[in-house]
């Protein structure tokens, strides 16, 4: 336990450090734009994002996987707040944190598997599109430092790795471009242009809304859809930081993380939260692998809110929009799109599909669950398309070999090709290289058997060695 506990904390610490430092620098930015868009005080989404951080760097089960306020389920809070306040929020949220809590403890995290590649692809690439989208907003209205300053930010992050690793490239461009915008004094757009940041330190808070089943019926179509944002984004994100790391690690008990941070939060005037793919992938690429890297950007947000606010307002927007472009550039699949004439057409078009409709509809869970509808259609049609029957002759019993699939698709199939007509006396089904999938299946078997006795036929049917109880009959 100790040396669990020393690798997950301790193994990494320098880079863990500056990884957490430098993710920090992604996170404020957003914080403050969620904050707009659930319509709270942006204060609100600062703490939301601190608390996260902390508890999920404790009780999560990726470590290194950065969570906090999500653009996804902002846009969820929005009608809440407005129609009934604050206060239903911090109620939602904590509803939201139980329902997750729950997932975790059902193991609900086993779902994920049903996610094809396809699909996790089209939602790294779309991710990928709304951030790049996101960033255009800040350019409005700008000069040509802007630009400049933007370009001078990717510059250093990139340029810098040839001649040294030792701080990571981000952290040292946004250090540089703070300094620079501070002693020229050029009129560009900082963090404290965003929002007038008050520092004030929550404390624990109940709710203040009536306790009662209408309240109740309030909050859970909200905290509900919450929940299953926060499970979807969460789950694809620590799949795809699991395959940047090379390491398998716990959904259930990352769901029961999100679950405990959430509820805590709620319970401190926050906003529910869940995993980000943009700052996982910042805190992986620079060298985050441990606990320690999340606590770490947590601690740091709290001392730039409540110690150095001064320095945190006077981060230029065009350094951080620099940041996220590389994470734009970093995250999209190219190298699927170089050798996508290898790639399935089904694959490729299930993937483009999803990104359509993500980026439509600003919505990663209809994009992820139209994709995966897709990707079980697909595969369904070529379990159908590949089922084989073949017919034998055995003196006066016709034999129907059947091998593949038989499901709702498949079974019609089989159907067709029995001829209840012919002149054998004896029929056998053999189905000991089919496995039949579900009832509508076994109720076409039956159908079958039942003309073909009707006829007079013998009927005889071979399962599998260890038949399924689907109600078969046989003779």
């Amino acid at each position: 336990m100790l040396e669990r506990i020393r690798f997950n904390w301790f193994s990494n610490v320098r880079a863990d450090v500056l990884a957490g430092i430098t993710t920090v620098l992604a996170l404020i930015p957003d914080s403050l734009a969620f904050a707009f868009i659930a319509g709270v005080n942006p204060m609100i989404s600062i703490y939301s994002t601190i608390s996260i951080l902390v508890l999920i760097s404790i009780f999560g089960g990726r470590p290194a996987m950065v969570s906090s306020t999500a653009g996804s389920m902002a846009v969820l809070m929005t009608a809440l707040v407005a129609q009934h306040g604050v206060e239903y929020l911090f109620a939602a949220t904590i509803l939201t944190g139980v329902i997750q809590l729950g997932m975790g403890l059902l193991k609900m995290g086993r779902w994920m598997s049903f996610v094809p590649h396809s699909v996790i692809t089209g939602f790294i690439n779309s991710l990928a599109i709304l951030i790049f989208v996101s960033q255009l907003r800040y350019f409005e209205g700008q000069s040509w430092m802007m630009y400049a300053m933007v370009a001078a930010t990717l510059a250093i992050i990139y340029i810098l790795p040839k001649f040294t690793k030792a701080v990571p490239s981000p952290l040292v461009a946004v250090a540089f471009m703070t300094i620079v915008v501070v002693f020229m004094q050029l009129n560009l757009s900082t963090v404290g242009s965003l929002a007038n940041i008050e520092p004030t330190i929550p404390f624990l808070h109940i709710p203040s809304i009536p306790f009662t089943l209408d309240t109740l019926w309030i909050l859970l179509p909200t905290s509900l859809s919450l929940a299953i944002v926060g499970y979807s984004e969460t789950l694809l994100t620590q799949t795809i930081i699991d395959e940047m790391t090379e390491e398998k690690t716990s959904k259930d008990k990352e769901m029961r993380g999100q679950g405990i941070a959430n509820t805590v939060t709620g319970f401190f005037g926050g906003m529910a939260g869940c995993a980000l793919i943009a700052e996982s992938a910042i805190n992986v690429k620079v060298g985050g692998r441990g606990r320690l890297s999340t606590l770490v950007a947590g601690l740091v947000l709290f001392i730039l809110v409540f110690v150095l606010d001064d320095v945190l307002n006077s981060i230029p927007i065009a350094a951080l929009v620099g940041v996220m472009m590389m994470v734009c550039i970093e995250i999209f699949d190219w190298n699927y799109f170089r050798n996508i004439r290898s790639k399935p057409v089904a694959h490729t078009a299930i993937m483009l599909i999803t990104v359509a409709i993500v980026v439509v509809t600003r919505d990663l869970a209809i994009g992820v669950i139209v994709g995966v509808i897709l990707s079980v259609l697909v595969y369904a049609y070529r379990s159908a398309t590949q089922l084989e029957i073949h017919e034998e002759l055995d003196g006066d019993e016709k034999i129907y070999r059947v091998r593949g699939q038989l499901f709702f698709v498949s079974s019609d199939t089989l159907l067709d090709r029995i001829d209840f007509n012919d002149d054998n006396d004896k029929v056998c089904l053999d189905l000991t290289a089919t496995h039949v999938w579900d009832h509508t299946a076994a109720k076409t078997l039956d159908k079958i058997v039942d003309r073909l006795k009707s006829k007079g036929k013998d009927v005889r049917v071979l399962h599998q060695v260890s038949k399924p109880k689907l109600g078969i009959k046989s003779s």
